[in-house]
């Protein structure tokens, strides 16, 4: 830098490092030390050199290097990566020293000898989401070679890359086993890739053991295991079984070439390493069609009881990836033509309308529903939301005639009954719209029990077994299950129910702060949910803030304006509730 200004320039960056560099030094310290400088000095530096490029530094495990033409790097990196090839010919696979390489064109700083800036970042990321012996290009380094290079490139899509504000588009090299550039081939006919099934389909892959501790070898299966049996006892989703995930175990994959062998949508991969009595498990969510990421996360534990540990890391891992698969099917479905569209997608389209707790969207629910039906009657679950749909119009007020929607909820709580009722999921909504509309409380909580059992990782199963016995009467256990439903789906777009069922649950408690809490965590994620202000007047009035209780009422009237209470009683549901009632009569809500 001269002075104050600092000096910039536009730069090809070549960012290389080695994948599962922590296992390989677990395995070997010395010899892995010795065999990476010796790729790096021995082939991956004087090939920078003879491409015109120049190293900035080694990096421990690799180099970052730039170029002034983004030719000249894409062809050393294919060098690079085929001398590897090469040298890893006669080594063990397991300790096999791999590049993976991300390069970008952009702006870049330069400071005396290193060089900063997002062109670098986007870079290291870049080489972050190669596979290992591949390379990764960003968008704007894939249109400077178009052309010049005889090389295929596999468009990845849009990728969220850590601490990078954008998305970006990447791509794939294709590099054979030899090391060299090769245009895609077709499989041969025993690896064609398999056709989709009708519903969301997901295959878990073995975790990688990144600590060197073949203790932990299992520990990472085992998880593995936990993970499947848990997506399986979802009925909505086709999971592949174990056995044929963890043929690809210990083997460098693409996530493409798995969607297609196994026939999914939708991979998840991650990696378990342990350190200092903790063990870091970090996974991701690919779109094996598109190699999009949907999503990624870190979890840390302290490595205690190692069973409860797989225990509450699959539910961590299931519970953030299963509300992101319903809304990335969702979005999907949002964009097929209508001509297109199967039962499972009118499904879908009808749970984001119901999603919106709006008259019209209720309507539009039902709807779908019922086309949903038309090409498949035996769609327990799409019976079951067409009946939720119209207890909801019901107990919400948006009825025209209330007595016709308490039959058609009836009708299709039967229906969903007599198609399927060993689902986790039909039984939980069937539980709820009996409690509301039919009033046989032992009955309903039986029902509601069986849907947890059935499926204790299900948001939409723990969520109904607490409306089911706050509606009973047993408000501290309809706490527990509400808690358990927020743990398991922390985002999910339901909440608002959910926040404001447990706040008529505290209410009746008498732990009225409590239901203050938990009615204004409704009312922020939904400003347009009455319920959420009828718990608020009520919990207000109790505690005697008065002028709060009074806004919050004139609020559900705003909202509700035909509200009555005695129309709320007779909606149903609200038996048990007498402490919410009387704290409605204290705010000055119309009898």
């Amino acid at each position: 830098m001269t002075g104050n200004r600092v000096e910039r320039r536009l730069a090809a960056i070549l960012a290389a490092d080695v994948a599962g560099y922590s296992r390989l030094t677990g395995l070997d310290e010395e010899g892995t030390h010795l065999r990476l400088r010796e790729r790096l000095r021995g082939l991956a530096d004087p090939k920078i050199s003879e491409h015109r490029g120049k190293v900035v530094k080694h990096t421990g495990d690799g180099v970052l290097a730039e170029f002034c033409s983004v030719v000249d790097a894409v062809r050393c990196a294919i060098e690079v990566q085929r001398g590897m090839a090469e040298r890893n010919a006669t080594v063990p696979q397991v300790k096999r020293i791999e590049f993976r390489i991300g390069i970008h064109v952009g702006d870049i700083i330069v400071d005396e000898n290193d060089i900063f800036g997002d062109g670098v970042n986007i870079a290291a990321r870049l080489e972050g989401i190669a596979e290992p012996g591949g390379i990764c290009i960003s968008d704007d380094a894939q249109r400077q070679i178009r052309g010049k290079i005889d090389t295929a490139c596999e468009d990845m899509g849009s990728q969220n890359l850590k601490n990078i504000a954008e998305p970006m588009r990447a791509w794939r090299l294709r590099i054979n086993a030899g090391g060299s550039a090769a245009a895609p081939t077709e499989p041969p006919e025993s690896t064609q890739a398999l056709a989709l099934p009708d519903k969301p389909s997901i295959a878990v892959l073995p975790f990688e053991n990144m600590s060197g501790d073949p203790e932990q070898e299992y520990f990472a299966d085992g998880m593995v295991e936990e993970i499947i049996t848990a997506l399986s006892r979802f009925k909505w989703l086709f999971v592949i079984a174990r056995n044929s995930s963890f043929t690809f175990k210990g083997r460098a994959v693409d996530i493409k070439e798995v969607g297609r062998k196994l026939g999914v949508r939708y991979v998840l991969e991650g990696s378990v390493r342990k350190a200092a009595g903790k063990v870091r498990i970090t996974g991701q969510l690919i779109d094996a069609v598109t190699g999009a990421h949907i999503w990624a996360d870190r979890f840390e534990r302290d490595l205690t009881d190692v069973f409860a540990l797989q225990d509450e890391v699959t539910v961590a891992v299931v519970s953030a990836i299963q509300p992101k698969l319903l809304q990335t099917e969702i979005d999907l479905s949002a964009r097929r033509r209508p001509e297109n569209l199967t039962a499972y997608d009118f499904y879908l389209r009808a749970m984001q309308q119901y999603y919106l707790m709006t008259p019209e969207g209720l309507a539009e629910a039902i709807r779908l529903a019922h086309r949903a039906l038309e090409l498949d009657p035996r769609f327990g679950l799409v019976a079951a939301l067409a009946g939720h749909c119209h207890m909801r119009n019901v107990i919400w007020g948006h009825a025209i005639d209330p007595q016709f929607d308490r039959k058609e909820a009836v009708r299709f709580l039967r229906l969903a009954l007599s198609i399927d009722d060993g689902d986790s999921e039909t039984l939980a909504w069937v539980s709820l719209i009996s409690a509301y509309m039919v009033g046989d409380s032992e009955s309903e909580v039986e029902m509601a029990d069986r849907a947890v059992a059935l499926n204790p990782n299900s948001y939409r199963a723990w969520h109904c077994r607490g409306q089911v016995y706050r509606i009973a009467g047993l408000p501290e256990e309809a706490v527990r299950s509400f808690e358990r439903a927020i743990r398991l789906s922390p985002v999910d777009p339901r909440l608002p129910i959910t926040f404001v069922a447990m706040g008529m649950a505290f209410v009746e408690l008498r732990r009225f702060d409590e239901a203050i809490v938990a009615g204004n965590r409704s009312r922020r994620q939904n400003a347009s949910y009455s319920t959420a202000y009828r718990c608020l007047a009520s919990a207000f009035a109790h505690l005697g803030r008065d002028v709060e209780a009074r806004e919050a009422a004139a609020l559900v009237l705003q909202l509700d304006p035909a509200f009555t209470i005695s129309a709320l009683i007779a909606r149903g549901g609200y038996l048990n509730a007498k402490l919410l009632i009387e704290g409605l009569r204290k705010a000055g809500l119309p009898e």
